[in-house]
């Protein structure tokens, strides 16, 4: 009897440990930062090379906001789920170009956290005026639930 319990044990803390294993990020999908703006991350290759579009809630221009496509690269060699992340928002409505750099982070409860860093660059006229032409921000994106999940 004795036993036969031990081995219960055992099997059932053998079949529950799938469950103890940390979920592991996965940029595919829409997302939304704390500003608004949203991005979809349309697919991931197998060497980490992914795809978008983006489309911001601010802008310091008077033009018509369109959405813009994102190219990025997903670094592969983090196999712990929580990967770094780079992508660039080539915008459609202007004459920038904005780098992002991230981490996309799992929480106890699965909840997934794209925290990005940024740099906007803006086309200046004349090189007297390249000192305002970057400028640097933070955005945390968070992942926007399809309808049906």
């Amino acid at each position: 009897m004795v036993q036969a319990t031990v081995f219960l044990l055992v099997l059932s803390l053998a079949l529950g440990a799938h469950s103890l294993s940390p979920k592991k990020c996965n940029l595919i999908g829409h997302w939304v930062n704390d500003l608004g703006s949203n991005m979809t991350i349309s697919a991931v290759n197998g060497d980490g090379v992914f795809s978008g579009s983006y489309l911001t809630a601010v802008t310091v221009t008077t033009n018509e906001i369109k959405v813009s496509p994102l190219q990025g690269s997903l670094q592969r060699k983090n196999r712990k789920g929580q990967p770094t992340f780079g992508f660039t928002v080539n915008w459609s409505y202007s004459d920038s170009i904005t780098v992002f750099t991230g981490q996309c982070f799992v929480d106890k409860d699965g909840k997934e956290t794209l925290k990005t860093m940024w740099l906007l660059r803006s086309r200046m006229d004349n090189l007297e005026n390249d000192w305002k032409a970057t400028r640097v921000g933070t955005n945390i994106f968070t992942r926007v639930q399809s309808q049906k999940e």
